[in-house]
């Protein structure tokens, strides 16, 4: 992953390259603990984790400070990296810990969607998603044409920034002598850019100009059953087979420190954030 936080709204993202002076990623596990009369637990856990993340920063420079302000305060205009757009709505955060941005389920080849609508789709050709032993998904391709995407499940595609350097493995079942990696880049609106091809198993690509999405492609390259596990899309490294999904969830901003730092124009800033639905735009 990139070793810098890039933090921002879609086709907004800015990238923060001062280390952070504290930093928690802890997830909220919910698990609720009930003890009986006699001393036995029992514990309930939802089935979901909700990411958090809590970042703190000392003599933070004044365009990043405003930024991270920016977004706490839902505050839109020209000033936020030169666009006009909606101050609303969740926020991206690619922090520099995360190997795989892939859903964690998605890259594990799991869905909770019976059908796995929820983390892939057919691009082009004719591939059927259905669950297979221990609720791992596989695709049943009648045609070698076919082409299976990834989708984020939240916005159009996983958000990038013009220049970002991002590689794709799809699942490494795959013959590399027969499948296809691909990276279709998208706008803001969703709109096609360009897409980024090669034979075998990983493609890297730098998104271009006007890059606000990137949705991850494969070709299986030959007809039966597909494996979907152990896919990796990541920014700045080289992809590794079966990595844990940490996913890009959609955030807001629940909490903002703002302190001047002992010489202006520096600033200390705090900012907390948690995992959202249905907060896109």
């Amino acid at each position: 992953m990139a070793r810098n936080l890039w933090i921002g709204k879609p086709g907004l993202l800015r990238e923060i390259s001062q280390a952070a002076r504290s930093w928690d990623r802890s997830p909220d596990l919910n698990v609720t603990e009930f003890r009986s009369l006699e001393g036995q637990s029992t514990l309930v856990a939802p089935p979901l984790t909700t990411r958090r993340m809590k970042l703190s920063f000392e003599w933070l420079e004044p365009e990043d400070a405003q930024h991270l302000v920016r977004l706490a305060r839902r505050v839109s205009g020209p000033g936020m990296l030169g666009r006009n757009t909606y101050a609303g709505g969740s926020v991206v955060v690619l922090d520099p810990v995360s190997v795989n941005l892939l859903d964690p389920l998605q890259a594990a080849g799991q869905s909770r969607h019976i059908r796995g609508g929820d983390h892939w789709f057919t691009a082009t050709g004719d591939i059927t998603l259905r669950p297979s032993s221990g609720d791992v998904f596989t695709g049943d391709c009648k045609d070698a044409t076919s082409a299976l995407g990834w989708r984020h499940g939240t916005w159009t595609g996983w958000p990038v920034a013009p220049g970002m350097n991002v590689s794709w493995m799809v699942p490494p079942e795959w013959d590399p002598a027969l499948s296809t990696a691909q990276l279709d880049w998208k706008a803001l609106d969703g709109s096609y850019l360009s897409t980024a091809m090669a034979s075998g198993t990983v493609v890297s690509g730098a998104a271009p100009a006007e890059a606000a999405f990137v949705t991850p492609v494969g070709r299986p390259g030959a007809t039966g059953a597909t494996a979907l596990a152990g896919a990796c899309l990541t920014i700045g490294e080289t992809p590794f087979a079966y990595a844990l999904g940490d996913g890009c969830p959609p955030m807001a901003v629940t909490g903002l420190t703002d302190t001047p730092a002992p010489r202006l124009p520096y600033r200390n800033i705090g900012i907390d954030l948690v995992e959202v639905r249905g907060a896109a735009n």
